[in-house]
């Protein structure tokens, strides 16, 4: 079964989407202040949004620990 990821960018607003299904969710913290996961309403991960994504400028890659 073929997937399709969804990766929206908004420059002027310095915002990143990626969402790995379409569906209704929500979003909710995580211990990053930049970084939410998007959740389905029967709470499986299914996308994530950082916020002034240009503003990292760490070397090391933002790390996620998706919810289960």
């Amino acid at each position: 079964m073929e997937k399709t990821i969804t990766v929206y960018f908004d420059k002027e607003a310095d915002f990143l989407e990626v969402l790995f299904e379409k569906t209704e969710g929500y979003f909710k913290e995580t211990d990053n202040d930049l970084v939410m996961e998007k959740v389905s309403n029967d709470n499986r991960v299914i996308g994530f949004s950082i916020l002034n994504v240009s503003k990292i400028t760490s070397k090391k890659p933002v790390e996620l620990a998706l919810s289960k």
